[in-house]
């Protein structure tokens, strides 16, 4: 009989399927790609026929219409061999999600068979150098002539900015705050749109990201999303599923440095014995792996939330992001303090998991507004 909380058959899998294709086609691959900055467009491509272009697209709209705890599982399993490449197929989904699920016919048909199989890629501009948290404050106009809308301003970090082929952009159409904010697909090639120079990181290397800078950008009205002032709500409608992503890619960073970790103190001998033997590293080890599998539970939980549309979805998925991006990067520091100064160098992994999981507690709402979230929520019963 099968254990409520195991994973189905179908789920474990598409884990194994994207565990395999990680262990082929990131982790060997992924230092290197951290060390030159370089993005892995054919990566995306071999990820496309695989399906993980289209994760929750639906099966009438040609994706594979998954729920979003097997999204979870494709992106931790990926982000075991790198993050920034797991979490950049997070954001491509969300972007297709959004066309799918609020777009017209035309629209669809348009961008979604080329975005199902990545050829081409997807950026979504929500951020602006002037609203982070204050999401809504956004300033980037479009300001409708005839059949085309007019954009001025700038997007600020946009993962994939001047290499991706389609931007998924929210834009002011009135001064109505949250509901004067709508929502355009503009392609690479629109005159009037430039990007600005790839920004220097921490980490999240193997992602470009960059400001996306409209002049007098003309796009078609056609190219709206769903119908004007929706575009607010189709952004937080998108944040559960985004904030469940990057909590699940801080879980797979952190298992991978938990199993170098393991291995690591097995191997390194000080004071005539593996360092593993001292019951220090076991502590450490033993809250490493604890603190994991409470956060994977929370998450996995939050997932099926999501999927089902419960009423406390959301609460659930910022507790999720909170815990699981907090306890991933406690778990990478504490895997760091055992490699001891190795550790610190780029010879081996963990420092780079360090830095690339930093920004996870950052994204997708900071770990203060998701704080912000759940207490509002537990208030408002």
């Amino acid at each position: 009989m099968q254990n409520q909380f195991d994973l189905t058959e179908d789920q474990v899998a598409i884990q194994d399927m994207a565990k395999k294709f990680t262990a082929d086609a990131i982790t060997p691959f992924a230092a290197e790609w951290d060390e030159k900055s370089h993005y892995p467009v054919d990566v995306w491509k071999a990820a496309g026929e695989l399906g993980f272009g289209a994760i929750y697209v639906s099966e009438e709209s040609g994706g594979t219409g998954l729920g979003r705890l097997e999204a979870a599982l494709i992106m931790e399993a990926m982000a075991y061999g790198c993050p920034a490449t797991s979490a950049f197929i997070s954001i491509h989904n969300m972007a297709a999600w959004m066309i799918d699920c609020f777009g017209s016919a035309d629209l669809k048909q348009r961008f979604l068979p080329d975005l199902l199989s990545m050829d081409k890629i997807a950026s979504y501009c929500l951020t602006e150098p002037g609203s982070g948290s204050d999401a809504a404050a956004l300033k980037t106009t479009a300001r409708l002539e005839g059949d085309h809308y007019v954009l001025n301003g700038t997007k600020q970090f946009i993962s994939g900015a001047g290499y991706n082929d389609i931007y998924v952009v929210m834009v002011r159409t009135s001064d109505n705050g949250a509901k004067g904010v709508s929502c355009l697909v503009v392609e690479k090639d629109t005159p009037g749109l430039s990007f600005g120079a790839p920004e220097k990181k921490l980490g999240w290397n193997a992602s470009p990201t960059a400001q996306v800078i409209f002049e007098d950008c003309r796009v078609p009205v056609a190219n709206r999303v769903g119908a004007e002032g929706d575009g607010f709500r189709f952004a937080m409608m998108g944040l559960d599923g985004g904030r469940l992503n990057i909590g699940a890619c801080s879980l797979g960073g952190a298992q991978r440095c938990l199993d170098e970790a393991v291995k690591y103190t097995k191997e390194r001998q000080q004071f005539g014995q593996p360092v593993a033997d001292f019951q220090n590293t076991q502590f450490m080890l033993a809250d490493m792996a604890t603190d994991l599998e409470a956060a994977r539970a929370l998450l996995y939980m939050a997932a099926a939330k999501v999927t089902a549309n419960a009423p406390d979805k959301s609460r659930f998925s910022a507790m999720a992001k909170r815990l699981a991006t907090d306890s991933g990067s406690e778990i990478v520091n504490k895997a760091l303090q055992l490699f001891g100064g190795y550790g610190y160098l780029r010879d081996y992994p963990i420092e780079r998991f360090w830095r690339d999981l930093r920004v996870h507690s950052i994204l997708e709402g900071t770990n203060q507004v998701m704080r912000m979230i759940i207490g509002r929520d537990l208030l408002r019963q």
